[in-house]
């Protein structure tokens, strides 16, 4: 007998109920997505998947999942080349800086995103370096925002291992500071990383506020094609929902099925 058919009827209950909970929005999400007509009943008359088939035929979806793609895939890869060394250096070299780097780096959180909003309108709406309405404002943007996730993900990685240990074990060895971080460092963060990663990823892909004020339909993303349908028929948007949940799901379990291979 397992550990799950020992545990107390209270126990069991409370757990199912709140997979209940939250499965519930899903559930109904989904079967709407699916219905031919759903009103005054309430029960759907009769399924059909002309919804999706009407999304995912919708050149203008598809633009607006890859643009949204595009920006994420882009903050997240500037994220890391910049936050992985920042992380090693103040670890290895300034272990004293930790207490710094963790109330700065929440300084994106400080300001509000419409207020962050405005004032990146003000600067870059001219001058010499006019961003707006193209997809390099907003990847700079998301790249700040995710630095938090990332920072404190792969934070609690290396302060659960050895780090001068291994460094200087790995010195003793002949292999440079560069070659331990890449061969020993890594590998022993790696799920710190993918956490890190496809946690800040899942938010800056349903992220609005910023993609609305800062482009808009000049570069129009997943979040704001979904605003732009909102008066459209629910059984489209719901499929899109759908769409969007299941792609993030996707994501998701592939990233834990590399974390299950790599142990």
């Amino acid at each position: 007998m397992n550990k799950s058919e020992k545990a107390p009827l209270l126990a069991r209950l409370t757990v199912n109920g709140l997979l209940i909970l939250l499965s519930a929005p899903i559930m109904i999400t989904l079967v709407y997505s699916l219905s031919a007509q759903w009103g005054a009943h309430i029960l759907p008359r009769g399924f059909t998947l002309d919804w999706y088939i009407s999304l995912w035929s919708d050149s203008r979806f598809l633009a607006a999942f890859a643009r949204s793609l595009l920006v994420c895939l882009a903050a997240l890869l500037l994220s890391l080349m910049l936050i992985l060394p920042t992380l090693f250096v103040v670890f290895y070299y300034f272990p004293r800086l930790n207490g710094l780097m963790n109330l700065l780096i929440l300084l994106p959180f400080a300001v509000p995103p419409v207020v962050s909003s405005v004032g990146l309108l003000q600067l870059y709406a001219g001058g010499p370096l006019p961003l707006l309405g193209g997809p390099w404002i907003l990847i700079f943007c998301y790249f700040t925002i995710s630095l938090p996730f990332m920072y404190r993900a792969l934070a609690n990685n290396l302060e659960a291992i050895p780090l001068p240990d291994l460094i200087d074990a790995a010195h003793l060895l002949g292999a440079s500071t560069v070659f331990a971080f890449l061969r020993v460092v890594l590998p022993n963060i790696r799920n710190g990383l993918l956490a890190a990663l496809f946690l800040s990823f899942s938010f800056l892909f349903g992220e609005f506020v910023f993609a609305n004020m800062l482009v808009g339909t000049r570069f129009e993303t997943l979040q704001v094609y979904l605003y732009s349908q909102r008066t459209n028929s629910g059984h489209f948007t719901s499929a899109m929902v759908m769409s969007y949940f299941l792609f993030i799901g996707v994501a998701t379990w592939f990233a834990l099925r590399l974390q299950t291979r790599s142990r």
